[in-house]
């Protein structure tokens, strides 16, 4: 960080990463980019990103009450898991040497984009041959390790997994992705907060834009067409 305009950047980024990732996903695929481009060693810049991730979580509750109304006892159901799932990423981030995250960061990036390409072909192959009871706790827990450790990519992958197997349309499917995204994101950030460095002047201008696009997110998804995600739906 070396002045307003890297401040700019980050706010403006955050804007762009809460709309476009409470709208669908890839959250982490825009806003980690600008905390590398704003100074941010590797490390660093992620545990500045999912901290700042919090942000998303009450933005994106406040634009889904529709979708939301009637969820609870899903909720409490699954909230609790991938919170479980996201201090356990945190704890393999925090105990592992710095330079094995800085090693490592490229191949996660690659895997998440390449999980967005792959994501409606692996649901369709879901759909066709049905949906065991264990796909979602399974996956679940693996995408919320994956997103306390690092998490780009995880949004589009946990919400093609609930269209698959708990709810079919999309803004509901969607506002749900939401929800367990920022339970993850809240417990890892306070895990770091207490045990990590963070970067509280990156984590800040970031943290504002998540929230200004978090509460725009959930409508563009509500007047998405009913069709866009076919693929992805059971």
């Amino acid at each position: 960080m070396t002045g307003l305009g890297d401040v700019a950047l980050l706010a403006a980024a955050g804007m762009l990463a809460g709309l476009v990732g409470t709208a669908g996903g890839i959250t982490s695929l825009i806003s980690y980019p600008a905390l590398l481009a704003a100074g941010l060693p590797a490390l660093a810049a992620n545990v500045a990103n999912i901290v700042a991730l919090v942000a998303c979580w009450p933005g994106s509750a406040l634009a889904s009450q529709p979708e939301l109304r009637g969820k609870a006892p899903w909720l409490r159901r699954w909230v609790p898991l991938a919170a479980l799932g996201g201090a356990a990423g945190s704890a393999l981030l925090l105990s592992t040497p710095p330079g094995v995250f800085a090693r490592v960061v490229p191949f996660l990036v690659a895997a998440g984009s390449l999980a967005l390409l792959a994501q409606p072909r692996l649901a369709l192959r879901h759909e066709r041959r049905g949906s065991p009871d264990a796909v979602l706790p399974l996956g679940l827990t693996a995408l919320s390790v994956y997103n306390g450790y690092f998490g780009a990519g995880s949004g589009v992958m946990i919400l093609a997994l609930l269209l698959v197997t708990a709810e079919p349309r999309l803004p509901a499917a969607n506002a749900l992705k939401n929800m367990l995204l920022g339970a993850g994101a809240l417990v890892s950030a306070a895990g770091f907060a207490v045990f990590g460095p963070v970067d509280w002047a990156a984590v800040a201008p970031l943290a504002v834009g998540l929230f200004a696009g978090s509460t725009l997110g959930p409508l563009v998804t509500r007047r998405l067409p009913p069709g866009c995600c076919a693929g992805w739906s059971p």
